[in-house]
């Protein structure tokens, strides 16, 4: 091995071909002063899991990639339950005017925000297993009569539609279609509409713009945006869930950095997650690993107008401290620019928190529909010492690990 203009020349051997790697940037390199190959470094999959998008069953060829592959996001199922629950209770504390057209039965249309995203069905099915619609399927339309208790009283409940909510450049999570399908179920439904619930805040925040939305009528949404916060405090949005983004932006750098700093074992997803890290620094939120798909996820909360004020802009984890370590540099991708909860909520909690970490982030963003307008960006990987991976599809992980291959 010898230096040449600063450059490292290194020559390895992979499947019998001998392969130079005068391309790896000495910023690559380990402790010891070797090049560490890039299918060697850290690669951390955050918000989108690699998965079957028709099963939901996790990629785990993906997810065993190497030994510092690690998915960092929240506990989806539990975060439907919890915006399930959080319905539920807000019914049963209601009274019989909730039901506008005094039929017996609660009526409501459900804004699906990507039939294949394991989120979304986690909180589709959230939903409808708390209002007894549920039929076995998250699928638009698959749904049976359900019931629930307002103010003492039964009352069935009815679907009266879902839809996937898909904009005209194919974009999922759509806050436009949502718009554009409230505005259609207010002329076709009337006054049988008593609920609107929503995979995400971008798409209930969609509803709300519908000229024709039924005044009074309870609104809930997902992921404790700003803007959805601030709309529960002036009354236009009844709830919402926090998937605790700062504990997800934080966990995703903390245990990038942990394996940048050659932490293994448990060390990986406890070190300043559930226990202090050197500099005695430590994630506030409640954090839990799963082994057998090497995810660590943030726990959720139920928002509404009893506490929104907890959850205003601003507020930041003080638990976590400036790193004391050598700074790295990380490629991070985000799928969609034009994504509500990640432009508002998660990248500027990254770039807050990078710094604090030592971590010299660079974020690449595509379009919410072509994974190429990642994978394309998802260049000069010899120039960065760990990866961060947000997909398009999440049946993708491959197509970017296959460019980590050599």
């Amino acid at each position: 091995m010898k230096k040449l203009l600063g450059t490292v020349l290194a020559l390895s051997v992979i499947g019998g071909v001998a392969f130079a790697g005068g391309s790896q940037d000495t910023a690559a390199a380990g402790a010891s002063g070797s090049v560490v190959l890039n299918k060697d470094k850290p690669v951390v999959f955050f918000n989108r899991q690699p998965s079957d998008p028709t099963t939901g069953e996790i990629d785990m060829t993906s997810m065993n990639w190497n030994d510092k592959t690690y998915y960092v996001g929240f506990d989806a199922a539990g975060g439907g339950a919890v915006q399930g629950q959080m319905i539920v209770d807000f019914l049963a504390g209601s009274d019989a005017s909730i039901d506008r057209n005094g039929d017996g039965i609660i009526g409501y249309v459900l804004c699906i925000g990507d039939v294949g995203h394991n989120d979304s069905r986690a909180r589709t099915e959230g939903i409808r297993k708390a209002l007894g619609t549920y039929a076995g399927s998250t699928d638009p339309g698959t749904v049976q009569e359900g019931s629930v208790t307002v103010g003492g009283t039964t009352y069935k409940v009815v679907e009266l539609e879902g839809r996937a909510m898909t904009g005209t450049d194919g974009s999922t999570w759509n806050a436009n279609a949502a718009t554009e399908a409230m505005g259609g179920w207010a002329t076709r439904f009337g006054d049988q509409i008593d609920m609107v619930i929503s995979n995400n805040d971008g798409m209930a925040m969609g509803c709300l713009q519908a000229s024709n939305y039924p005044a009074g009528v309870p609104i809930f949404g997902y992921d404790a945006n700003a803007d959805a916060i601030d709309a529960i405090g002036n009354g236009q949005l009844t709830g919402t869930v926090s998937q605790n983004v700062d504990a997800q932006a934080a966990g995703t750098l903390q245990v990038l950095r942990n394996l940048l700093d050659g932490l293994t074992g448990e060390a990986v997803y406890t070190n300043g997650i559930t226990v202090a890290n050197a500099d005695g620094g430590k994630i506030s939120a409640p954090v839990d690993y799963v082994a057998d798909t090497k995810a660590l996820l943030a726990q959720n909360t139920g928002v509404n107008a009893s506490n929104w004020q907890d959850y205003r802009a601003g507020v930041r984890d003080a638990g976590i401290v400036q790193s004391t370590a050598e700074t790295k540099k990380v490629l991070l991708t985000i799928y969609n620019s034009a994504d509500n909860f990640l432009s508002t909520s998660y990248v500027p909690a990254l770039n807050y928190y990078a710094p604090l970490y030592n971590i010299d982030l660079t974020i690449v963003q595509g379009d919410g529909q072509n994974e190429s307008s990642c994978l394309d960006r998802f260049t000069n990987l010899n120039n960065y010492d760990a990866y961060a991976i947000n997909m398009v599809k999440t049946n993708s992980g491959r197509d970017y690990l296959d460019k980590l291959r050599y």
